[in-house]
């Protein structure tokens, strides 16, 4: 794909930021990377153990200009920068924030769970490699997300990650709450059949899920 330029860096001003995590070795494989937080997610999904980034009003812990002066420095100790949330195509300026990086040198990765389709396919010319999710069999997305409509989003997302051609992980938490077994496998193989040679499943974890009902023992996968 084409690379869009956009119009002047002062798009990435606006960005509201969530935090940021100075080095990662696991969030773009096979990179050292750190993270850029966008605050805000339109999903409510009883798993989240970032419910902290769903609120989108609050404001930003950092400013954009510190984040790129954060990577400015680390050109050449820094493979990557990934984008993440929340959901990080809420934010218009997520287009501007990549291209502007993405001219230091750095590799773009994006974790996205496809809640805004239209966003993510101007975002996608920008990316290096997606993390999508994909959270359960289609039929019960709008019940998980507490969100009506997110199951169409979700898929439209899909299809257009799969015919960008950038390279992409699709990764599923698993509990047993959302996702038996069956219905696991059942998505394991759906996936499969579409063409996904890479599916990352990850347990559930209790820390910071606002749901103190989830346990962490009910995962039997």
């Amino acid at each position: 794909m084409p690379i869009p330029i956009y119009l002047d860096a002062n798009q990435a001003d606006s960005l509201l930021i969530g935090g940021l995590t100075p080095f990662t070795t696991v969030d773009y494989p096979g990179y050292l990377a750190a993270v850029v937080w966008v605050q805000g997610c339109p999903w409510r999904c009883r798993y989240c153990h970032n419910p902290h980034l769903q609120v989108r009003g609050k404001a930003s812990a950092l400013v954009w200009e510190e984040v790129y002066d954060f990577f400015e420095q680390r050109v050449g100790l820094l493979d990557a920068v990934v984008f993440s949330g929340g959901e990080a195509t809420v934010d218009k300026a997520l287009p501007a924030a990549m291209q502007i990086l993405k001219t230091l040198g750095y590799r773009i990765g994006l974790h996205t769970a496809g809640a805004y389709p239209d966003r993510l396919a101007v975002a996608l010319p920008l990316c290096d490699w997606v993390g999508l999710d994909v959270k359960a069999l289609w039929a019960d997305y709008d019940a998980l997300t507490a969100t009506p409509g997110s199951a169409m989003a979700a898929r439209d997302s899909f299809a257009l990650v799969q015919r960008s051609g950038v390279p992409y992980q699709i990764r599923t938490t698993v509990h047993d709450a959302w996702l038996p077994p069956d219905k696991l496998e059942q998505l394991k193989c759906e996936l499969a059949s579409q063409g996904v040679k890479e599916h990352v499943l990850q347990p559930f974890r209790q820390l910071g899920c606002i749901d103190c009902t989830l346990s962490e023992s009910d995962w039997s996968g």
